[in-house]
């Protein structure tokens, strides 16, 4: 393997949280009510699927404009960054800092592929963007997780073929991706939901360089 490359929401930091709030209160704003289960479905799509799966929810998928559709969408979004606007380096979860710090010394590179068009806002907040080779957000692609353009465009900016990446996910959506990309699958999360990754971490304070190698 030459690079690992990263998704950020769920992976870096607990950002999906704020995901979470910002899609239900705009939830309620249009009088459709979900909960966290609902929500895990929303992960790793983009903005625009996730509010499309939401006015599905509430049989509203009819009731708005594209237009209307994304000023919706914006309105998620400006939520969103208000949350997100406190996020420090205090907020990178548990072990991540010191797995970043052992690929570098490792001499791998390193990318990030995420479904999140505020990748580069927060990866900065966090104070990570030099631990990154590259990043690949929503905001410059076309086609969004499962489709694995967005790990194919981090590979291909870090000039290394995918079958030498290892991609690192929390969301099914993103486990296809990377397969979908010909990578090899590290989970984040719930080994009975991410039942497709090679090797999966119930969270990130397990994750390190040594056990990932063990398994491929």
């Amino acid at each position: 393997m030459k690079a690992f490359i990263f998704d950020l929401d769920g992976v870096i930091t607990d950002s999906a949280e704020y995901h979470y709030l910002a899609w239900r209160a705009l939830g309620e704003d249009l009088g459709i009510a979900f909960d966290r289960e609902f929500n895990e479905t929303l992960k790793g799509v983009s903005r625009t699927e996730s509010l499309e799966r939401i006015l599905r929810l509430g049989g509203r998928e009819n009731d708005f404009s594209v237009e209307e559709k994304e000023r919706l969408a914006t309105k998620k979004n400006e939520h969103y960054v208000s949350l997100i606007s406190n996020i420090t380096s205090a907020d990178i979860l548990p072990g991540i800092e010191g797995f970043l710090g052992d690929l570098k010394e490792a001499g791998y590179k390193v990318g990030m592929a995420s479904a999140s068009k505020n990748a580069q806002m927060v990866t900065r907040q966090l104070g990570l963007l030099d631990a990154f080779d590259h990043i690949v957000d929503a905001a410059t692609v076309t086609d969004s997780k499962p489709h694995p353009e967005v790990f194919l465009k981090a590979a291909a900016a870090l000039q290394v073929e995918p079958k030498d990446c290892v991609g690192i996910e929390d969301a099914v959506a993103g486990i296809e991706a990377i397969h979908a990309a010909g990578m090899f699958a590290v989970g984040i999360g719930d080994p009975e939901v991410l039942t497709e990754a090679e090797l999966v971490f119930t969270d990130t304070s397990s994750l390190t360089l040594d056990h990932v190698l063990a398994r491929i």
